[in-house]
């Protein structure tokens, strides 16, 4: 049996290979094949992150895959929603957020998350996912 899995993707990732190719490289997203099912979903309003991640819960979702983008560092409102829906996620930065502009190091998603992916590029979406599939903590 398969795991459902929500991918987030928050502001200006749907501009992954394109956007700043100096910072966050040339790749786009993995088309990796594992035991899920994968929801893929990407914005740039929060209102409709959050609409999202409590659409999660209704669909039965195990886990979640989230990289917030500039959210990370400030939505209380995307934090709350996770926390509301009680569904274990993985916090992702494509780039080592901690080697960037001093306002990047502070995350409102870390404390809470399952695990944390930064700094191996689009790599690190692979990662996320085999964990999502193998870890009991989302079964």
């Amino acid at each position: 049996m398969s795991r459902s899995v929500l991918l987030i993707n928050g502001p200006n990732l749907n501009l992954l290979g394109t956007r700043e190719p100096h910072i966050y490289g040339h790749e786009t997203l993995p088309d990796k094949k594992l035991n899920v099912k994968l929801y893929d979903f990407q914005s740039n309003h929060e209102g409709a992150i959050v609409d999202r991640i409590q659409q999660a819960r209704e669909e039965g979702i195990k886990g979640i895959i989230i990289n917030p983008g500039a959210y990370t560092h400030t939505s209380v409102a995307i934090r709350d929603a996770l926390l509301g829906v009680n569904i274990p996620f993985i916090e992702l930065h494509v780039t080592n957020v901690h080697s960037r502009e001093a306002f990047r190091h502070h995350s409102y998603f870390s404390d809470k998350a399952t695990a944390i992916i930064v700094g191996f590029g689009v790599k690190g979406y692979e990662y996320a996912l085999d964990f999502v599939a193998t870890s009991p903590k989302f079964a």
